[in-house]
């Protein structure tokens, strides 16, 4: 399965990633439209930055979710299909259980509505997520784990060759 990986030595912080989710999750889709919604588009992805390294965070959909665990509700469920961790917008209670136990503070709630939001992987869009198709350095990918991993030790071993 393909997971939105990062490269963080690429990532600028820009948030055209931020940017580009908020869209796609708007009722318009579209940035001009978007702006003067009744109800702001909510964004899934969080750029955060520690003065060096700039690194955008979102629900890594975990396969032993502390999440759907904390979920009182169940409005938290693994979607074996997909294989992501789906909110049913209609069984959230608002407890925000899985806000305090998620390692990478990925959910986010959705203060017009008191329920919570994360990130879904654009799932009705025929493409690519929102915010790795935004991203002007590549520094998100959408990709198999194996592929990006192996990738990895290639430019790992070619800056190693380059080093002797």
């Amino acid at each position: 399965m393909r997971q939105i990986l990062v490269k963080s030595e690429h990532c600028l912080g820009c948030k055209s990633c931020e940017l580009a989710c908020a869209v796609a999750h708007s009722a318009s889709k579209t940035l001009f439209q978007a702006i003067s919604e009744l109800t702001p588009p909510q964004k899934r992805i969080f750029v955060e930055c520690n003065g060096e390294i700039n690194l955008p965070l979102q629900c890594r959909q975990c396969i032993d979710a502390p999440c759907v665990d904390a979920c009182m509700s169940g409005a938290m469920q693994f979607d074996l299909t997909t294989g992501l961790i789906q909110v049913d917008d209609q069984r959230c209670v608002g407890c925000m259980m899985c806000v305090m136990v998620c390692p990478f503070g990925a959910i986010t709630e959705i203060t017009a509505t008191r329920r919570i939001t994360k990130c879904d992987r654009c799932q009705e869009l025929y493409y690519d997520p929102a915010c790795v198709s935004a991203c002007p350095t590549k520094a998100l990918e959408f990709v198999e784990v194996e592929t990006f991993a192996q990738r990895g030790r290639k430019t790992f071993l070619d800056q190693m060759k380059g080093v002797n």
